[in-house]
């Protein structure tokens, strides 16, 4: 019986320490925003959890939801972003707020806090698992394409233009591998496909070298002759039409993140 009391006791107090008890979902709101405020992301999360949970077709449930995804977001929990981001562009696909969340998407994959590990650890950006970076390619993207006139379309058009840079050195970087490894066609191969799908990037330029050399190499000299002129009309100072490919020199240079966009500190989140 002394147990039993015990248990109750204990379920008593959890529930008298609840203070949001009985507030009103303009009052959690409120509440959450605060917090959000003051960086306190944790603390809002839990109000806002609290608010979607208790008024579930409430005026702010689905503000809720969006304010959810970005305090994920701003706390590192990016797993936890994507998932309450998926969760609404699945359930509100027409949402007023639809360019918000492709442009929140987008920001969670791009992650601007890998620029912090890089500089630590000289580790080039272009050499690490694209996979995160083509998801936000695709998300600022699609968001450009829909929502031209959108407050976050000029950020994401300046993100846009320097994953397409970072993705086409990662590929030109697989491309290098497998050219030194004397895989040339699968260095061919790669190379081809980074002059296909980014020809506004810098990495162009070696890969077309990759073209013009592993071409040579396979015995395909009208291929090779090709790529050397199309090289040549474009980077008519290029280096690689001085002298043979060499695959362990590494250029261009390694790609930096860059500065957050201006407009970035003037767009609303909540």
């Amino acid at each position: 019986m002394p147990v039993v009391l015990s248990l109750q006791g204990c379920g008593a107090n959890s529930l008298a320490r609840d203070e949001t008890l009985g507030w009103s979902a303009d009052k959690l709101y409120a509440e959450a925003k605060e917090e959000m405020s003051a960086g306190n992301w944790a603390a809002a999360i839990k109000l806002l959890e609290k608010l979607e949970s208790r008024y579930p077709f409430g005026r702010y449930a689905q503000q809720a939801q969006i304010d959810t995804a970005f305090a994920h977001w701003k706390e590192g929990e990016n797993a936890l972003a994507l998932a309450a981001i998926d969760r609404f562009s699945k359930l509100y696909p027409n949402h007023e707020r639809i360019d918000y969340i492709l442009y929140l998407k987008g920001l969670v994959n791009f992650n601007d806090r890998s620029n912090l590990f890089t500089r630590f650890t000289g580790e080039d950006l272009a050499e690490r698992d694209p996979k995160a970076a083509r998801e936000a390619f695709d998300s600022f993207k699609e968001l450009i394409a829909r929502f031209p006139n959108s407050p976050y379309a000029e950020d994401a058009s300046g993100r846009l233009t320097y994953l397409i840079n970072m993705l086409a050195s990662n590929d030109v970087h697989v491309a290098r591998f497998y050219y030194r490894r004397g895989a040339t066609l699968a260095a061919v191969n790669r190379a081809q496909a980074v002059v296909k799908q980014y020809q506004e990037a810098p990495a162009i330029e070696e890969a077309l070298a990759i073209m013009m050399n592993g071409y040579e190499q396979l015995g395909l000299a009208e291929l090779s002759a090709d790529a050397r002129r199309v090289l040549q009309k474009n980077f008519p100072a290029s280096v690689y039409l001085k002298s043979a490919y060499d695959p362990t020199v590494k250029r261009p240079a390694a790609i930096k993140p860059p500065a957050a966009p201006s407009t970035f500190s003037r767009l609303k989140f909540w």
